[in-house]
């Protein structure tokens, strides 16, 4: 009977979601960004897709237009979705259930917007075959692994924790070694992970009393979320599941070492994770000033355990898979291509200016943002880590993330699902919101360089185009400055929507 009743349940839950226009349109975004994967935009050359496109004489400069187009067209109906969302009214919704929808086109696409993926898979090839990804990049095994590989990772070492590399192992062996294949199943820890995130994101907002409704909003619904996270499969997705699940732990009375394990685990796929640990014993019980010496004093040495249960989690995980540390001379491989980083422009711009040709401005530049970055990071954990620990933990991920030698959106969701958590105001700062807009608009632009000039300027212009239809149909500066969710309703499932009032139906509005 239970059985029966759930599934009724999830049957009532997916038809609600689905009666929802702007759940439609979020599919249909993610499913014409799915078709545009199919194209030489995004393809390895290795790809068994390559041969139908040179049969379609689609494999040329209208193919990777064509690619181009479909995918910036899709991330446009998929922000504007979004943003047809954040009224409250769809808060009845199950955001679990949306996600699932608008992820179903990526279950059977290659990777989207990076080819971070293909590496996952070679490096857990070189496990296969008896070598260590932290010796040197994919070349060392040559092969197809090697050929799907984005071709700036094949010489460099694996900068990742050694619990994410057996993970990619697991999955080449289930794949069977087809390459393809294995980039297909290398989404499932990304869905599980996702899965985490959107399920008890909602809880810990009901439980320190956040706005439940902006973090369902900007947090688990959140174009990125989708787009890298399921579409992308990156090890973020992964990390961030286990990083959600360690935050809800330690709201429950005594279980912050048990959050403090989880955290290590997390950071043994991807290190950034262990910044958590740092305040799991506050997160249940901020102190109010630092005057409260001895509970001041007795947080921080929790604080401190809690670091040291983590660290040791990741050691002792390390030991296990028999990989070694040797990440620590790899930190610095994601910071060798050009990406979004505030220091590689700064530091690409005084090279250009001062010294063209060479990098000493570039990495001396890249050096000191990052320091800055750490020392800010401190200044957060000084300034809010007792008093108001989830913007401490939020705002030090994402100055992990902005001061990085790469920046990347995925990067972003480090803090950025933390974001909301960490106030009481029931909106997010303009600004983060934002910074969605520009990532993905960088990503687009990003991804017609990759394709040649004509794909850049289509690129360019539909991103134009998309930007003006935002600013102006969902009034995007206005909204930005405003609260940007409608007021509450307390609507009963069976009550008629001309009893409540004779004003505008937020659905309505927008």
């Amino acid at each position: 009977m239970s059985v029966t009743l759930r599934a009724s349940g999830f049957r009532t839950s997916v038809g609600a979601a689905w009666a929802e226009f702007p759940v439609k349109i979020g599919l249909l975004g993610t499913a014409i960004i799915a078709i545009g994967s199919l194209t030489p935009a995004y393809l390895p050359q290795a790809s068994p897709i390559w041969p139908v496109l040179r049969s379609l004489n689609l494999a040329g400069e209208f193919g990777r237009v064509a690619g181009t187009v479909l995918t910036v067209s899709g991330i446009f109906l998929l922000v504007d979705a979004w943003f047809r969302l954040r009224h409250e009214i769809y808060a009845r919704l199950n955001p679990l259930v949306i996600i699932g929808l608008w992820s179903l086109p990526f279950l059977v696409s290659p990777p989207i917007l990076s080819h971070d993926a293909y590496s996952y898979d070679a490096q857990g090839w070189m496990i296969h075959n008896g070598q260590n990804p932290y010796d040197g990049g994919p070349t060392l095994v040559p092969g197809l692994f090697t050929d799907y590989a984005p071709w700036q990772w094949r010489y460099t070492p694996a900068p990742y924790g050694p619990l994410g590399l057996q993970i990619a192992h697991l999955v080449v062996d289930l794949s069977g070694g087809h390459p393809w294949l294995a980039a297909l199943l290398i989404r499932i820890p990304a869905l599980i992970g996702v899965t985490c995130i959107v399920h008890f994101l909602p809880k810990i907002a009901r439980r320190i009393g956040a706005d439940e409704h902006q973090v369902i909003w900007f947090a688990c619904l959140n174009p990125l979320l989708v787009i890298d996270y399921v579409g992308g499969a990156h090890n973020d997705a992964w990390m961030m599941g286990l990083v959600v699940v360690s935050l809800w732990l330690a709201l429950k009375p005594g279980w912050w070492p048990l959050a403090a394990v989880a955290i290590g685990v997390g950071a043994s796929i991807k290190q950034p994770a262990i910044l958590g640990a740092v305040f799991l014993p506050l997160l249940a019980h901020p102190i109010p000033s630092w005057r409260d010496l001895k509970r001041s004093m007795a947080a921080i040495g929790k604080a401190v355990v809690s670091l040291g249960i983590a660290a040791g989690v990741f050691v002792v995980i390390s030991i296990a898979c028999g990989l070694g540390f040797g990440w620590l001379d790899a930190l610095g491989v994601p910071g060798t291509i050009p990406s979004a980083s505030p220091s590689y422009g700064l530091g690409a711009l005084l090279q250009l200016i001062i010294a063209p040709g060479g990098t000493s401005w570039l990495n001396g530049t890249m050096r000191v943002v990052l320091v800055l970055g750490v020392l800010l990071m401190l200044y957060w954990i000084l300034r809010y880590g007792l008093k108001e620990p989830w913007k401490a933990l939020s705002w030090s991920w994402l100055t992990v993330a902005l001061s990085a030698s790469a920046l990347h959106s995925w990067y972003l969701l480090w803090g950025g699902l933390i974001l909301p958590l960490s106030t009481t105001k029931r909106k997010v700062p303009w600004p983060a919101i934002a910074i969605v807009i520009f990532m993905l608009g960088y990503a687009a632009l990003n991804m017609g360089n990759r394709n040649g000039v004509w794909a850049v300027l289509a690129a360019a212009v539909c991103m134009v185009a998309w930007l003006s239809h935002i600013a102006v149909y969902h009034r995007l500066w206005p909204g930005l400055r405003q609260n940007w969710v409608s007021h509450r309703y307390d609507r009963q499932p069976d009550t008629p929507p001309a009893a409540e009032s004779s004003g505008p139906n937020p659905k309505e509005l927008p």
